[in-house]
């Protein structure tokens, strides 16, 4: 396999429009030190982790040392002996705080294992050889980190811990690391252990292995790889810069696939990037603005698709264009739930309070219940993991599924296989995912599907996420009497930090970022453009009324 060619320096303009030169996020790195009392510069798990940038005090290597010494720690308190998996995306922090995490990894005798080659590795291979090692009872049980502040501009550094059932940490497991890692901070992160790198590096305790070629030799266990060879179909896949790109590669070759990567380029500046919607550099693979690259080769290609960074997202080019995640949400889980006849029946399809209803239509017609959740991708993990669930998908364009004859595949969001998934279904049936997501609109209904993010502080976010139903003194909303306020998700009955108001004819959702200083509105109308724009207008309203109360 060849390692990824790296832009050696990034050019004056790419810093310009960043606004930071890669040597002072470095710097700031190793150099800079938390103020254990600020709120900002502690370590705090989101919805994905602990995320930050070093030019902020909000991710340095304090934060990773603090935070790996309490990974460390729990295995230790859950008696957790086996192999711990460690990967890294193409970010510039990913590398510096891999390094980091190893040095204490090492020092506390835990056996890491790295991507052989030092290449980057996305989180679903992470999650897929969690799985494997513990499904196949080879010794102590395993688990994961993986090192991405997923689609996030290029300042932005990520640390996730994934448990042995190969997932994202639950809430409980990530309070009890975030806890014990802000100790750590205020101490002057006294009691961490470390080793220098270079000792680290040559520990026993460090192996380099290759995950990502028994990852690639399993597909064919839950996409029909056959199907998709056998159909001819050109496809291009755009990685962005990410850590897909040393994946597609093999991936073509084993299964004899035409696909072409269009960007082969890695730069952690991510230069060759085009701004996003709110002028940031960011890596986004849902986003029309972020994907233009891809979009403009497309005709090239019966079926193109792009992954995120640590390859958990998914981003389909169809001859029609980009297409909205839920649509392809929806698609997916019809063809799915007709194509995999080993798939346990009394199972449910996963979805979050701020996914298309449309998929509850779909689900109903083929007799499969729906277990809805707070947004964040861990809620899917115990069912994907235990069969109880055969699909979890989010509306920012993560999902994963079981293999073909039942059993899990990944517990994380994986982006290849929802893209190779693309590909399947335009090989079996004749049409692509747009094509049949209009089909499905046909059949049921088209729903108009927006989210508007507003900026807030944290005060206003804590607000919002502490609503109760009594906040909401409307009747109707956008015409219609309300039917429902929710303030905890049907599925598992757990708070989804904010609420969700619904009526017969559509619904809106609010809720204030776990990753940045802003609320987001989701609204869906299952009626016309026109009336969810009236729905959004009375939204925000609501929530602003709502805030100012609590002010």
């Amino acid at each position: 396999m060849s390692k990824p060619t790296e832009a050696t320096s990034a050019n004056k303009d790419c810093e310009k429009r960043a606004g930071f030169r890669p040597e002072d996020l470095l710097d700031a790195y190793s150099g800079t030190r938390p103020d254990p009392d600020n709120p900002a510069q502690k370590v705090s798990f989101g919805t994905s982790g602990h995320r930050g940038s070093s030019l902020s005090g909000s991710f340095n290597e304090s934060h990773i040392l603090a935070v790996s010494q309490a990974v460390c720690d729990y295995r230790k308190n859950k008696g957790i002996t086996g192999p711990l998996f460690i990967g890294k995306d193409t970010h510039a922090l990913s590398g510096p705080a891999l390094e980091t995490a190893l040095e204490v990894l090492a020092a506390n005798g835990v056996e890491a294992r790295i991507q052989a080659g030092d290449l980057p590795t996305p989180t679903p291979v992470v999650s897929h050889a969690v799985i494997c090692h513990n499904s196949a009872g080879a010794g102590g049980l395993a688990d994961g980190i993986v090192i991405t502040p997923s689609h996030n501009p290029p300042e932005d550094g990520g640390f996730k811990y994934n448990e042995p059932h190969g997932g994202p940490a639950g809430t409980d497991v990530t309070f009890w690391i975030e806890e014990k890692a802000n100790a750590y901070l205020a101490s002057g992160n006294t009691g961490v252990k470390r080793m220098v790198s270079t000792k680290a590096r040559r520990n026993a305790c460090v192996q380099e292995i290759d995950f990502i070629r028994p990852y690639v030799d399993d597909l064919k266990n839950v996409v029909n790889m056959k199907a998709i060879a056998e159909s001819g179909l050109r496809l291009g896949a755009d990685p962005l810069g990410g850590s897909a790109l040393p994946v597609w590669e093999p991936i073509a070759e084993t299964y004899k696939i035409s696909l072409t990567v269009v960007n082969p380029r890695l730069d952690p500046m991510f230069c060759f990037m085009p701004l996003d919607h709110d002028g940031k550099i960011r890596m986004d693979c849902s986003s029309t603005k972020a994907m233009a690259g891809l979009i403009e080769h497309s005709a090239e290609y019966d079926l193109a698709f792009g992954n995120d960074p640590d390859a958990d997202r998914h981003g389909i080019v169809t001859p029609r264009g980009l297409m909205n995640p839920n649509h392809y949400l929806c698609a997916a889980v019809w063809y799915l739930l007709r194509y995999r006849p080993h798939w346990p029946k009394q199972a449910a399809v996963g979805k979050t309070i701020v996914t298309s209803c449309l998929l509850d239509k779909i689900c109903e017609s083929l007799n499969y219940p729906v277990f809805e959740t707070p947004v964040g991708f861990k809620w899917f993990v115990d069912g994907l993991a235990d069969s109880s669930l055969v699909f979890g998908g989010e509306e920012s364009a993560g999902a994963s599924f079981l293999r073909a004859k039942g059993g899990a595949w990944s517990t994380d969001k994986d982006g290849i296989i929802l893209n190779l998934l693309a590909a399947e279904i335009t090989a079996v049936t004749g049409k692509n995912p747009a094509e049949l997501y209009a089909e499905l609109t046909g059949r049921f209904f088209e729903p108009y599907y927006a989210r508007v993010d507003t900026p807030a502080t944290p005060d206003q976010k804590k607000i919002l996420k502490n609503l109760s139903p009594e906040s909401v003194k409307q009747k109707t909303l956008a015409g219609s009497p309300i039917t429902k306020i929710f303030t905890n998700a049907p599925g598992n009955n757990a708070p989804i930090g904010g609420l969700k108001v619904a009526t017969d004819t559509g619904w809106f959702a609010a809720r204030p970022s776990g990753t940045e200083d802003q609320y987001k509105i989701y609204a869906e109308s299952f009626v016309s453009a026109l009336h969810l724009k009236e729905l959004q207008a009375e939204a925000r309203e609501l929530v602003t009324a709502a805030l100012d109360a609590g002010l």
